[in-house]
């Protein structure tokens, strides 16, 4: 009898730490969270380098002339495709791209490049209010900041153009200085997305004034600082990155070239001795534009200085961060870790 109830309690106790590690694991994933991409969900991995900031193709005509092209455009897949495949062999896996509505978002395209290339690509929802408002579409004063999030939670509850992809962030953009009304509608509107959601907001800003701003209206919405990504961060000084990212903001330099490593490399140094490591993206802002008529077939790199797109990090940043005394592991917090924190939705 006592040996059958040892083995009865025995029993109790291997279910309840089974429960235990199961209620454990669930936690550890929902704080880890989940990275949407243009083919569903993706879990977290250590495996995974990032490109948090690029483009594949845009249309700069403007909103009240782009064209919408509701085919797959095979010129595209020829000229982007082979970059892709480039990339996913230096061992870059996710590329977040960050091209909004009206500048020619095209997220049928990014799922076939997605599959052919076997890199994971990430898309947006949201609106651009930066290059003086020339990519909004003309309604967007009528509306009010939560019709503006009942349009973009639809593309997250229900695909994006009657599509099964969904977006993994929301995409804003400002000019300069302290944010206008329009700029603060659409903020928001992410804000109210974001909550909803848990998507982060990544928002190209004019200068670390805009920034600053962006920080001070999410804050008093009660929204955490680290759902705010702070794009073209290198248009800002290192206080101002260092005063954002003590406050929890992600720092995104998303513009190095072939041409600027140096610069760059003393902007990363900065953060580094400042312990801030934890709070830097790196990116390219690489991609290829449409001509003026919104053709495919005449697709133009943009003119960031990289003959070839999406290199330069890995070619010529990351062996510069070495002779400066960075560590793989420093590395690898800045090119996996830090990213897929940015990016997670939780």
């Amino acid at each position: 009898m006592q040996i059958f109830s040892i083995r009865k309690r025995t029993r109790h106790l291997n279910k309840l730490v089974h429960i235990i590690l199961l209620f454990l694991l669930h936690d550890a994933t929902a704080q880890s969270g989940y990275i949407m991409t243009v083919n569903g969900k993706l879990e977290p991995s250590d495996s995974l380098l990032v490109l948090p900031h690029e483009h594949v193709v845009t249309n700069f005509a403007g909103a009240d002339k782009i064209v919408r092209i509701p085919y797959i455009p095979d010129p595209a897949l020829n000229v982007v495709l082979p970059h892709l495949m480039k990339l996913k062999q230096s061992g870059i896996n996710l590329l977040v791209e960050c091209t909004p509505e009206f500048i020619g978002r095209d997220v049928t395209l990014l799922k076939k490049l997605s599959l052919e290339s076997g890199v994971s690509i990430v898309t947006n929802t949201g609106f651009y209010a930066a290059a003086e408002k020339k990519y909004l579409p003309a309604y967007i004063p009528s509306l009010s900041a939560e019709s503006i999030a009942y349009a973009w939670q639809n593309e997250f509850d229900n695909g994006i153009g009657g599509t099964d992809i969904r977006p993994g962030f929301i995409k804003l953009g400002v000019d300069k200085g302290p944010l206008d009304s329009t700029e603060l509608k659409l903020l928001k509107a992410a804000i109210i997305v974001s909550r909803k959601t848990g998507l982060p907001i990544a928002v190209h800003s004019g200068d670390g004034v805009a920034a600053a701003d962006e920080l001070r209206y999410c804050i008093s919405e009660g929204l955490a600082a680290d759902k705010l990504i702070w794009v073209h961060a290198q248009n800002g000084t290192d206080e101002e990155r260092k005063k954002l990212a003590e406050a929890g903001v992600w720092i995104s330099l998303d513009g190095v070239n072939e041409n600027n490593v140096a610069e760059y490399t003393k902007y990363v140094l900065y953060l580094k001795e400042n312990s801030l490591l934890s709070r830097l993206l790196l990116s390219h802002d690489d991609g290829w534009s449409v001509d003026s008529n919104g053709s495919y077939d005449k697709l133009s790199l943009f003119k960031n200085g990289n003959s070839q797109p999406y290199q330069a990090i890995g070619e010529k940043l990351v062996p510069m961060l070495f002779t400066m005394g960075f560590t793989a592991d420093e590395l690898h917090q800045v090119r996996s870790v830090n990213p897929q924190k940015a990016f997670a939705i939780r």
